[in-house]
């Protein structure tokens, strides 16, 4: 049965509301057959992702960047979870991914720096993007609730196959 990790940084009401709909989402009755594990980022390991065969990752933006709970994940798990590195210690491309991931970040009012650090750390794993990235500003409404929910909903189905 195929795995659909869910790593998230929820550390404010309005975050969870999204978690929360992304999770809810990934469970849809219509979606069969595929395992939903939700960690959030200070827990989740290398064995989580290795075991995964698809990801979901929640954050804030913080300062322009994502949260350090999340950067805190990527730290521990870049490269037993396949990372590629360049002859300088950065991120390298390891281009061609399989395994599909899908993204949501939540700013008060601006999540672009968020998307870019994760977007630069994610290409250089073994992962595609496979849903467009869900960057909510400010309240978090229905609106935003259904967008989690489809994003949740869009990762398991392309796992269910």
């Amino acid at each position: 049965m195929p795995r659909l990790l869910i790593v998230h940084h929820s550390p404010t009401p309005l975050v969870r509301a999204l978690t929360d709909a992304v999770v809810a989402g990934a469970h849809d009755d219509a979606i069969e057959d595929v395992e939903v594990v939700v960690r959030p980022a200070l827990e989740a390991s290398a064995a989580d992702v290795l075991a995964a065969d698809g990801y979901l990752l929640g954050t804030t933006a913080n300062f322009g960047y994502m949260s350090g709970a999340l950067k805190h994940f990527f730290d521990t798990i870049f490269l037993e979870a396949g990372g590629a590195l360049t002859d300088d210690g950065s991120a390298g491309s390891v281009g061609g991914g399989k395994r599909p991931y899908g993204l949501w970040v939540h700013g008060r009012y601006d999540t672009t720096g968020a998307v870019r650090s994760v977007q630069s750390i994610v290409g250089a794993l073994p992962w595609r993007q496979a849903a467009e990235v869900l960057e909510v500003l400010g309240d978090v409404g229905e609106q935003e609730r259904a967008a989690a929910y489809e994003l949740g909903g869009t990762l398991a189905a392309l796992l269910a196959g």
